[in-house]
């Protein structure tokens, strides 16, 4: 009587399925779609990105780009956080087309809120949260990031109005930080053009009609000491938004006695890879290691 031979022996299927496992298991979590307020009939969701292996990693915020009317949160360049043990959140907000500024820095604290008070049914660090944007969510992570306790920004939107919207540290790629000055710092052209017509939707006017708002809706005169540290990352040759933004909120920072550094990339314009590479992944991960209580 002939012997019944398993054509694949137990023990290279126990190492395969334990393979199979690892790799799975070393996939990053993603929550998407997770619903955190409803504004003024606007249903606001952030996805959530958590990385394998992490017990109660800390949490960056992301905030698309999009001139403030267009955009999503499915954009998220800064993915590579992720392989340093970062959590990420991707957030909505109501888009200049729906609703003008300041509604869009409610639903960020709204959003900043909500993930606090969900912290431990998600997993991550509610004690080490940062905020990081590109282009006009640079300009809404840093206005949001210098603004705590702000009552004329916090809003009421969401349902943990007891809870804080305050973040540890700030990350902005190539965003706007004074929009009374953005007009007068790009040349005439095509350009200039396009940035009024964004700024008199996201602002309601032009700058110098509703200087108030513009002012309200500038980095650079919110910045006080104990705001928390700053990461700059702009091109110098952007055609879209001044270097001088950035330049200019590098020096209100060292007059207000805030932490920040400017990065310039030579070259780089209105964003691309570079700006998202392995060497600005970590320049930006080096950026929240102290402020969040990252080890090496």
């Amino acid at each position: 009587m002939k012997s019944c031979r398993h054509p694949l022996p137990i023990r290279r299927i126990t190492a395969a399925l334990v393979w199979l496992t690892l790799a799975w298991g070393s996939r990053a979590e993603t929550l998407t779609g997770i619903p955190f307020a409803d504004a003024e009939g606007v249903l606001l969701e952030l996805d959530l990105h958590l990385p394998p292996f992490v017990k109660k990693p800390p949490l960056v915020v992301f905030v698309h780009g999009g001139g403030w009317r267009a955009g999503s949160r499915a954009d998220v360049p800064v993915m590579g956080l992720l392989d340093y043990g970062f959590a990420i959140a991707s957030v909505d907000y109501r888009l200049s087309s729906r609703a003008p500024f300041p509604a869009q820095i409610h639903d960020i604290k709204a959003a900043i809120r909500f993930l606090r008070a969900k912290a431990d049914e998600f997993g991550f660090d509610a004690t080490r949260i940062a905020i990081c944007g590109t282009s006009a969510g640079g300009h809404l992570a840093a206005l949001t990031g210098v603004t705590n306790g702000h009552e004329e920004l916090e809003g009421r939107i969401g349902q943990h109005l007891d809870r804080s919207s305050r973040v540890d540290a700030i990350v902005s790629f190539f965003g706007a930080s004074d929009l009374r000055a953005v007009l007068e710092q790009t040349a005439e052209g095509a350009a200039r053009e396009s940035r009024m017509a964004t700024l008199q939707m996201f602002l309601g006017d032009l700058p110098e009609q509703v200087p108030a708002q513009a002012k309200l809706a500038s980095p650079v005169a919110h910045l006080e000491s104990g705001d928390p540290p700053i990461l700059l990352i702009h091109g110098d040759a952007d055609p879209q938004m001044p270097l001088a933004q950035s330049t200019g909120f590098q020096t209100a920072c060292w007059e207000a006695g805030v932490p920040v550094r400017l990065i310039t990339l030579p070259g780089a314009a209105h964003g691309g890879s570079e700006f998202f590479d392995d060497e600005r992944i970590r320049m930006v991960v080096e950026s929240l290691r102290e402020p969040l209580g990252v080890k090496p």
